[in-house]
């Protein structure tokens, strides 16, 4: 990827950081299972407390018997970009965990599963691929037609896929797939506590 002022970072970090970005255009080929296993492998390494591994991965490949199901949890918006994807993911993570053999509640079950995640997207774009994230999905749907457990809480919905290069876009979806900036570290990260804010 080109990069662009949107996207130039203010202190020296890999370039994966930067490299990883969520489109909505994609160009419609399928993800290998074997692709995707790899991406679930980098997750698998991921920091958890107490080594819990809250999360869980449930997907649908394009075309497989469960794509439809998978794209219908998603809001209608969602859909329409996501139909282009060569896979869905669903994230869910697991609310308690098992210290010295008594299920007790995660304080940070959602923190882990979203390392997990971090881990998963980042793996998918050293793979060539792209990862979106949704938070426009039917969460309670999705718990039910998936057969969610107890204990365990619907995080997020991913679209992963090749994306569509922005040179293959016409003008008004390329100026939406532009990929864009973060905000300046001042604004997130405070020494010694909160700034009073008088």
């Amino acid at each position: 990827m080109t990069e662009t002022l949107a996207r130039r970072p203010d202190h020296a970090i890999d370039p994966l950081f930067v490299e990883r970005r969520s489109p909505r255009a994609f160009a419609g080929e399928a993800v290998p299972e074997a692709e995707l296993l790899r991406m679930f492998e980098a997750a698998r390494w991921s920091p958890s407390a107490y080594n819990s591994q809250p999360w869980r991965f449930l997907y649908a490949l394009r075309g497989d018997g469960h794509w439809q199901d998978f794209l219908g949890l998603l809001v209608e918006a969602n859909q329409r970009w996501a139909v282009d994807c060569g896979a869905l993911v669903i994230l869910v993570s697991s609310t308690h965990m098992n210290v010295r053999g008594e299920l007790k509640p995660s304080y940070s079950h959602s923190l882990d599963t979203g390392a997990a995640s971090m881990a998963f997207q980042l793996q998918a774009n050293r793979q060539g691929w792209h990862v979106h994230g949704m938070g426009g999905f039917d969460k309670e749907r999705a718990a039910s037609l998936l057969r969610v457990p107890e204990h365990h809480r619907v995080e997020a919905a991913y679209g992963i896929g090749r994306a569509t290069p922005l040179e293959a876009l016409d003008e008004e979806r390329r100026a939406k797939e532009a990929p864009n900036g973060r905000r300046p570290i001042t604004d997130f990260a405070f020494a010694g506590g909160f700034p009073d804010r008088a």
